[in-house]
């Protein structure tokens, strides 16, 4: 089977897109890139040679094992805003990189230090925190790539309240609805706060944080690494358990503001946990 003049058969358009006809087929079902048309008779696929761009920016971005579904938000829109999500999901792919080698230096300096602890020992501190407009991202993840989920949730997030003209005081959070691990998804809310008038647009809500008390302990970037950010976790529930009764909210992690800017050993991030007020001791 040959195409008109104009078109492609499915061989020939994946030969020169470097495509195979399984990738051309799948790219068809989920969308991507369906043939320019179907010959009524026989059912034969048939491309047109404009398609060839897009088909080789999809072969590319496979290349680079992105998601068909990351894929289909790339190429959507002007190559200017394909650019920015581009963008976007490489530097999520980045921070889940480093996420897995400062995880893998953790569980080397474990077992070469086996009977040294995990988290040198600090206070735990209670501080109030005032009403904050906040724009956020909910998010369900697991552990291995809540680090990519978090850094392009703010990227977009700021990109957003920029654009809206937004003040942007410094410093971002993160809120755990539930347990994130390895083996289990749980929802997570990026919070980047700001002054001004924005609206919510696409995944991006605007609410207001309430006014709460919190405890919490500061740890270095190099620190703020699963497994060992856990244990800071473990002093701060602790604390909060023996002095302050029953949590008032979901724990969270603050990113001090330039966070991307502080070296390993900089106190970079609170894990807090909201607890109701009281007469509260500090340790």
């Amino acid at each position: 089977m040959e195409g008109t003049k104009d078109e492609l058969t499915i061989s020939e358009f994946g030969r020169r897109a470097g495509l195979s006809h399984k990738a051309l087929r799948l790219y068809d079902v989920s969308g991507l890139l369906p043939p320019a048309r179907v010959d009524p008779v026989n059912g034969y696929r048939l491309y047109s040679a404009d398609q060839l761009e897009r088909a080789r920016r999809i072969s590319v971005m496979r290349q680079l094992d992105m998601p068909l579904s990351t894929i289909a938000e790339v190429l959507t829109g002007t190559d200017d805003e394909a650019l920015i999500r581009l963008d976007r999901w490489w530097a999520a792919e980045e921070a889940n990189t480093e996420a897995r080698r400062a995880t893998l230096e953790y569980l080397r300096d474990r077992l070469t230090r086996s009977g040294s602890p995990g988290l040198t020992p600090r206070p735990v501190l209670v501080r109030d925190v005032p009403e904050t407009k906040i724009a956020s991202i909910r998010v369900d993840t697991d552990q291995q790539l809540l680090m990519g989920v978090i850094v392009s949730s703010t990227i977009e997030i700021r990109a957003h309240l920029t654009q809206a003209g937004a003040g942007l005081p410094g410093g971002s959070w993160v809120i755990y609805h539930g347990a994130v691990t390895p083996e289990s998804e749980a929802t997570v809310e990026v919070c980047v706060p700001f002054t001004g008038l924005v609206d919510p647009a696409g995944p991006i809500g605007i609410r207001v944080e309430p006014a709460h008390t919190e405890a919490y302990c500061t740890i270095t970037k190099d620190e703020c690494v699963y497994p060992r950010i856990m244990l800071a976790y473990d002093l701060v529930v602790d604390w909060v358990r023996k002095y302050a009764g029953p949590a008032a909210g979901p724990s969270r992690e603050v990113y001090h503001a330039g966070y991307q800017h502080i070296p390993g050993d900089g106190p970079a991030v609170d894990v807090a946990v909201p607890i109701h007020p009281r007469e509260g001791k500090n340790r």
